[in-house]
């Protein structure tokens, strides 16, 4: 079983939310190194997850057209920033 590990950039859909997850590759002539991102669908059940939290999510059977990742388990939650009140 196929996971990864990645952040919830959208929970606006009903049970899903997209991941994006970053990869490094290296160019083959250069040898530099550069990031890769790319945006997973997964099934969230219970739609507990919210933007910025931390998740992986594992390969399933296609769900739908786009869906074939469900998420696993919560790495860490985001972090909420305290409210601050102007006078």
């Amino acid at each position: 079983m196929r996971t990864k590990k990645g952040t919830v950039t959208s929970s606006k859909m009903d049970k899903t939310v997209v991941v994006t997850v970053h990869t490094y590759k290296t160019h083959p002539k250069y040898k530099k190194r550069y990031r890769i991102s790319k945006k997973f669908f997964a099934h969230d059940e219970k739609n507990t997850h919210k933007v910025g939290d931390e998740i992986t999510i594992y390969e399933t059977k296609p769900l739908s057209k786009h869906k074939r990742w469900s998420v696993e388990l919560p790495t860490k939650a985001a972090a909420t920033e305290p409210e601050t009140t102007t006078k």
